[in-house]
């Protein structure tokens, strides 16, 4: 059962006086709910989230009792309710509001499915996607995470760093392959990072999935600022590398250039 970790940022903030630990313990269960996707056992989110038993416990009552989790004494579930969470950030995220409208444009045109991302961490979290009328299961849900080194936006987020920032960063994360095509070479990822940067682009070829391929491009506030990045992706099977710069790339240029003075 893998654990939650800390980032460093988060383990300098519970030295604050400020720091809530009970929250903070609260928080770390309702995120081990989805490391599994399935209901749980006491046992499973006490490894999990790296709390005794005990802990785990009053914390799952307490979110019964607010209606954020149910169970049966043996196993525990998240409910809709946690979906409050999520929507509180999504309808106060400028991003996603003034992204959505151009994303669903782009995704008619395009005939496939529109995304973006924003950096958390070593991850790629998408918070907004935008499916042609003919696709309804294709693509990233809203809230999935993947590993940022091999993934298009993930590329792209990470080329905003400077060259020295980007290194040390890249040199602490663990690498590890998603198929037989991930690149896991520091080195390599670095040079590719900072060539993806030069040319305004990212296109990564089933690097993070199998048969999937994607291309993205920076999305700019109005300073110039990279504060998240979109792609369009497709299936090795319905278009090639080539085509998705031919047909793709113009319509996300097209797009990030119209958000860039409406995102302050």
């Amino acid at each position: 059962m893998p654990r939650l970790k800390r980032t460093e940022e988060e383990e300098k903030a519970r030295e604050g006086s400020e720091f809530i630990e009970t929250l903070d313990r609260g928080l770390r269960v309702i995120q081990s709910f989805g490391i599994d996707r399935r209901p749980m056992t006491l046992s499973d989110l006490s490894k999990s989230a790296n709390l005794p038993r005990a802990t785990v416990r009053r914390i799952l009552m307490t979110l019964v009792k607010s209606g954020f989790v149910a169970g049966n004494e043996r196993l525990f579930s998240l409910t809709p309710r946690v979906l409050l969470l999520a929507s509180a950030y999504l309808t106060s995220n400028q991003i996603s509001t003034v992204m959505q409208p151009l994303m669903d444009e782009v995704a008619g045109k395009a005939k496939e499915v529109c995304s973006l991302a924003i950096l958390d961490g070593e991850e790629v979290v998408f918070i907004a996607r935008s499916s042609p009328a003919r696709v309804f299961s294709t693509g990233l849900d809203i809230g999935y995470r993947l590993p940022a080194f091999c993934t298009s936006v993930g590329r792209v987020l990470l080329g905003r760093l400077a060259n020295d920032e980007l290194t040390r960063t890249v040199d602490g994360m663990k690498l590890a392959a998603q198929t037989q095509s991930t690149l896991v070479d520091k080195s390599a990822v670095i040079a590719t990072i900072i060539a993806d940067r030069t040319k305004g682009y990212s296109l990564v070829d089933q690097e993070a999935e199998e048969g999937f391929r994607s291309i993205s491009v920076p999305i700019r506030r109005y300073d110039g600022a990279v504060i998240a990045a979109a792609n369009i992706g497709a299936h090795v099977d319905r278009i090639t590398t080539g085509e998705m710069i031919d047909r793709f790339l113009p319509l996300l240029k097209e797009m990030s250039l119209a958000a860039q003075p409406l995102l302050v």
